[in-house]
């Protein structure tokens, strides 16, 4: 049995799930569904972590009416740790806000890399889910955030642009890291028709090209109420919670708790995995010693 095998049994109830909520295009809705999936998750009990990883042009604090004193970018300066920038936002949902309108954050150096997967390793707030809310685009910390995760939820909405993007982000994973699974949500959709209809626009390219899987996990309806509740600073889920979007976002957050998570890598980093697992072990060690 290797090392890392040995670890996750050990802390197998200690498990990290790890969620990437990705795309490839700005505007399909990305935060919106890691905001509302994190906060059904919370509402389900589960301690949950949202890392608003949009580095240089951060909203999820803007999003939820959070005041903000520190941000990621403090922490790679060593200015402080990753517990203490967290801010808690609806249900003890806990926020690692980015910055915005910072050039520098965009371009990390590869010792920058280094620092933030060291500050998750240094992470003493328990958690059960980390939700990835990744830019738009298909940058380098976006492809190391989507292989970092166990599951990339890769969200499309019925626009040309949309569908071409998400197969761009799909095909580097794929055939450059060796990531083969993904999750697809069809967002802002008419009807469950049409969200399949999309769906099978995707599948008609990546069974041809891509030695990949999908599973469309989630048809998320066009609702008003979430641009009323970006407006009331809340998630459509708490402001708006019988809204068609917002029981799509509660049966898409039911469906994430039972997404098993893996005794083994897959091929792809999995390096929160990895560094929260190790720090579990070294502090049950360090208990059962004392």
């Amino acid at each position: 049995m290797d090392q890392a095998q040995g670890l996750r049994n050990r802390v197998k109830n200690d498990a990290i799930k790890v969620i990437a909520v990705t795309g490839g295009k700005g505007g399909v809705g990305k935060s919106n569904v890691s905001l509302n999936l994190a906060i059904s998750l919370c509402q389900q009990g589960k301690r949950v972590l949202l890392l608003d990883a949009d580095l240089g042009l951060a909203n999820i604090d803007v999003m939820l009416g959070l005041r903000v004193t520190k941000n990621l970018s403090h922490v790679l300066r060593g200015e402080c740790t990753l517990d203490e920038v967290m801010v808690e936002g609806p249900h003890g949902l806990m926020v690692v806000p980015a910055t915005s309108g910072t050039q520098s954050m965009v371009e990390l150096t590869q010792a920058e890399h280094a620092g933030l997967i060291r500050a998750f390793s240094e992470l003493k707030t328990p958690i059960d889910v980390l939700i990835v809310d990744t830019a738009a685009g298909i940058s380098d910390m976006v492809l190391a955030f989507a292989r970092a995760a166990q599951d990339v939820l890769v969200v499309v909405c019925d626009e040309p642009t949309s569908v071409t993007d998400a197969y761009a982000l799909m095909k580097i994973l794929n055939n450059d890291y060796g990531v083969y699974k993904f999750k697809i949500i069809a967002n802002m959709v008419t009807s469950l028709k049409q969200g399949q209809d999309l769906f099978a626009k995707l599948t008609k390219v990546t069974d041809r090209f891509l030695d990949a899987q999908l599973e469309l996990v989630s048809c998320v309806p066009y609702d008003n109420n979430i641009k009323l509740a970006v407006r009331k600073r809340q998630v459509v889920v708490d402001a708006f919670p019988r809204s068609p979007a917002s029981l799509a976002f509660k049966a898409l957050a039911l469906r994430a708790a039972s997404w098993p998570i893996p005794h083994r890598p897959e091929g792809h980093l999995e390096f929160f995995i990895e560094n929260l697992v190790k720090r579990s072990v070294d502090s049950k060690e360090e208990l059962v010693e004392a």
